[in-house]
């Protein structure tokens, strides 16, 4: 069995706090994409307040943030609820569950996963945190959760106390936890994930520090670099610099 180490990181400064926009009119395909878009709009001006990123992405760039989202889901599948480094518990339970399809209505259940929300940023807290305890995250893919949640005030606190009563409890409850994520020492990373959230630490190594899959606000900077209408998009799309997976080309 391997154990999933701590990664070595440093302190990631956070941004003075700034003005959020005027909202913005909501296009009819803001529905169709993001489900909640006034939410999303709630969640935006909150990061804005805390500080996370010098420069928000608007609506139109969110939607796109999210086609990304949903090509990983369909073309990258293995990246998500799966593990290359832990084993799977002991148990039939464990081992039941570590086929995906059979876990969904259990996420379902428990509010783990927000199947319409791929930004997390309609998410409630409350929402956020059940993520962390009931779906697996591999390795480093705790911080995009973490960022998240960091821009509710005692959240992070709250996950924290939640994550060690998994760790230290053996109740039908804890045990249900440690089955449903699947994969050995799940929660006690957790715990050392959310120790340095609560230090400020939301850093990753350089080869992850900019992946939209790992965290938050690499997602936000990803999304503030695409164009920022549907035309403009459509007409990087007709000139071969856009595609779903990537965005726009050249746009780092």
């Amino acid at each position: 069995m391997t154990q999933v180490q701590p990664v070595p990181v440093s302190a990631v400064p956070r941004r003075e706090p700034h003005e959020v926009s005027p909202r913005e009119p909501i296009a009819w395909h803001a529905y169709a994409v993001l489900f909640a878009p006034e939410r999303i709009l709630d969640g935006l001006e909150r990061v804005g307040a805390a500080g996370l990123v010098e420069r928000l992405p608007n609506l139109w760039q969110i939607e796109l943030g999210v086609l990304r989202m949903w090509h990983r889901v369909l073309f990258r599948p293995d990246s998500i609820g799966t593990s290359r480094s832990s084993a799977v518990r002991p148990g039939w339970r464990a081992r039941l569950l570590h086929y995906r399809l059979l876990r969904f209505p259990f996420l379902m259940k428990e509010r783990a996963i927000a199947p319409f929300d791929f930004s997390g940023l309609a998410s409630s807290p409350s929402r956020i945190v059940s993520h962390l305890l009931g779906a697996h995250h591999d390795e480093n893919q705790f911080v995009y959760d973490l960022e998240l949640l960091s821009a509710y005030p005692g959240r992070l606190e709250q996950a924290r106390g939640l994550a060690r009563h998994v760790v230290e409890a053996d109740t039908p409850r804890s045990r249900w936890l440690r089955d449903l994520v699947v994969y050995e020492r799940y929660h006690e990373n957790l715990v050392a994930a959310l120790e340095r959230a609560l230090e400020g630490d939301f850093s990753l190594p350089p080869d992850e520090a900019d992946n939209p899959d790992i965290s938050f606000v690499a997602y936000l900077r990803w999304c503030a670099a695409q164009s920022a209408t549907p035309d403009e998009t459509w007409a990087l799309w007709r000139a071969g610099r856009y595609t779903v997976a990537d965005g726009v080309k050249g746009a780092r």
